[in-house]
């Protein structure tokens, strides 16, 4: 059980740098495949030297919208979408991130292509040794220790998969942001189909799996938290603090943390009770993740190209 100390709400905003991604929807599946290094550079006698530990470097991050938190590795993975101009480019990647907020790998999945097909990453889970991220209309799956591709799954008639979550039985759910407004079931045989697209959701976003086993989605256009059985059926309708909910986090006694990405805000919803906002005046707060070894929310600033850090 994660307990949840109400008492200091400390906010590092780390802003960033770098370049990234954008959309579309090939399935392609890499062959050979490298990820990039961490930090370092060649020294005079030619040998690669990772950067000292007594050095901190911040940034590399371009439009950063989700991030999901590897505790093996005691690592964030921060998703990055670069040219929002151009849905063509095939330039998305995904960062190593320190707790402290300092870069690991700038580039981890994304410094090569090698076959790589990743353009606008938005949401992000890890299940099971698998990352994976949602990009426009499919679902991506990369080994977690090798960042390898393993997977596409293309997703029939979304348009804009923005949250994902994966529950313990392999099934994906993902949003669809732009409409029509859905909230998509996805086997672990790729097999797709609509949970729900009824009148409580309007522009959905982040996605959760609560202790029971539920499916969690906030709104970015009204305030609702709606909770979903896994067969579509609604179980309660709650309230965040303020509307533009992007990203949601569950903690294991059911309590509740949703940010606000038109108000800055980060709302939480203790199991029974009326949201209360814990932080605020974070700019374009996206979809965030929880560290649970050093216990903080890890928020995305998404145009912002940086993350925010608020201590539980």
């Amino acid at each position: 059980m994660i307990q949840i100390s109400s008492s200091s709400h400390e906010i590092r905003l780390i802003v960033s740098i770098s370049v990234a991604a954008i959309f579309s929807a090939a399935q392609m599946q890499a062959q050979d495949f490298s990820v990039g290094k961490p930090l370092g550079t060649t020294n005079e006698a030619g040998d690669w030297l990772e950067i000292s530990d007594n050095v901190k470097v911040f940034g590399s991050f371009h439009f950063a919208e989700s991030c999901t938190f590897d505790p093996a590795r005691n690592l964030i993975l921060a998703m990055n979408s670069g040219d929002r101009t151009d849905a063509s480019k095939n330039d998305g990647y995904v960062s190593l991130i320190n707790p402290d907020g300092s870069v690991h790998t700038p580039k981890w999945i994304g410094a090569t292509r090698d076959g790589l097909e990743l353009y606008n990453p938005l949401g992000s889970a890890i299940k099971d040794g698998v990352l994976f991220t949602v990009d426009t209309d499919t679902v991506r799956l990369f080994d977690l220790k090798t960042g390898k591709p393993l997977r596409s799954i293309h997703v029939p008639g979304s348009s804009f998969l923005n949250g994902v979550a994966v529950a313990d039985d392999g099934t994906i759910y993902a949003s669809n942001t732009r409409p029509d407004w859905k909230l998509y079931k996805i086997t672990k045989d790729g097999k797709s189909s609509v949970l729900a697209a009824d009148g409580k959701l309007n522009i959905p976003n982040g996605v959760a799996i609560d202790p029971d086993g539920n499916v969690v989605v906030v709104n970015i256009g009204n305030r609702n938290v709606v909770t979903y059985s896994p067969s579509g059926k609604v179980i309660r309708v709650e309230q965040s603090g303020e509307k533009g909910s992007d990203g949601i986090v569950i903690m294991d006694d059911g309590t509740k943390y949703v940010c606000s990405v038109y108000h800055g805000s980060v709302s939480r919803i203790l199991p029974g009770k009326k949201a209360e906002i814990i932080a605020k005046g974070i700019p374009s707060a996206a979809s965030m993740c929880y560290d649970s070894i050093q216990h903080q929310l890890v928020i995305p600033m998404n145009p912002n190209n940086g993350l925010a850090f608020l201590k539980l």
